[in-house]
């Protein structure tokens, strides 16, 4: 008889198959079908609406003012929602990054709670996530997790191969104004849509139980949601084996507040913000 801990081992390895860890790590995303369980779905429901009913200051309203709907984003919650920690500390995702970033080690880096309201007309724009971050490093994975059915259109894309780089121009959402790097110092992102057919376009749809997994350097948009359509998310980072702090000259998203004096640049994200769950990952 196996205990707990080597159940939710066992079904990251059957989710995680070999096949998919080297898609991982060509493409920079995969769709890992029914990972989460109907308990750990539940769970995570719970504490989605927990959130949405009390949003922390961290909060941030995405959508413009005239959206019909409404896209409320939120950051850095495990310490204090239980749900939230259960999923990021004691299912089965972390030993699926594990094996998708071919790590021995896993740390939590955070967690982001992402819910489009129905008929939310508003883009998620084609970015990279790292220029946001304060880590730097190859290993690494970001889980995306919707409690909700998301149809193909409404779902998170990428472009195949983008996660091995260039670093491109990070620019608001908003406004498209750069950001951080002087215009012209980095390549600027792609205009994707206005040619899909000339990139190799990454996306599925999904059902509550499948999590998206994707590298931080990955090129990747979602769109809007359609009137009686909820979109409810729950995203969680990892790092592995080579993560290190890279102090920024910007404001990154999320901030961590007073982690520059605890934790010199480009030191091990030992800090007790970033929990080490996996220490010798063998599957």
């Amino acid at each position: 008889m196996t205990n707990p801990a080597q159940r939710v081992t066992q079904r990251a390895i059957d989710v995680a198959t070999p096949d998919l860890v080297a898609a991982f790590q060509r493409d920079g995303a995969v769709c890992l079908r029914g990972l989460l369980d109907a308990g750990e779905l539940a769970t995570l429901r719970r504490g989605i609406d927990a959130n949405l009913a009390a949003p922390s200051a961290r909060a941030i309203v995405a959508s413009r003012p005239d959206d019909p709907g409404f896209f409320i984003e939120d950051f850095c919650n495990w310490q204090h929602n239980a749900d939230y920690r259960a999923i990021a500390l004691q299912s089965p995702l972390p030993q699926a990054a594990a094996r998708l970033m071919q790590s021995r080690t896993v740390r939590l880096y955070h967690d982001h709670m992402l819910t489009k309201e129905p008929g939310t007309r508003q883009r998620t724009p084609w970015h990279q996530d790292q220029p946001y971050y304060n880590v730097d490093g190859l290993q690494n994975v970001s889980f995306w997790i919707p409690v909700d059915p998301v149809a193909r259109p409404s779902t998170l894309e990428f472009v195949a191969g983008s996660h091995r780089g260039p670093w491109l121009m990070p620019r608001t959402f908003m406004s498209h104004e750069a950001r951080w790097f002087p215009e012209g110092s980095l390549a600027d992102l792609p205009d994707v849509e206005a040619d899909r057919s000339a990139f190799d376009i990454l996306g599925w749809a999904l059902e509550p139980g499948d999590v998206v997994a994707f590298h931080m350097l990955a090129l990747h948009a979602a769109g809007g949601v359609p009137a009686g359509q909820r979109r409810r998310v729950f995203s969680l980072r990892y790092l592995g084996d080579d993560a290190r702090h890279a102090p920024r000259r910007w404001t990154t998203s999320p901030e961590f507040p007073g982690l520059a004096e605890r934790l010199p640049a480009g030191a091990p994200m030992d800090d007790a913000l970033f929990p080490l769950l996996v220490t010798d990952n063998a599957a």
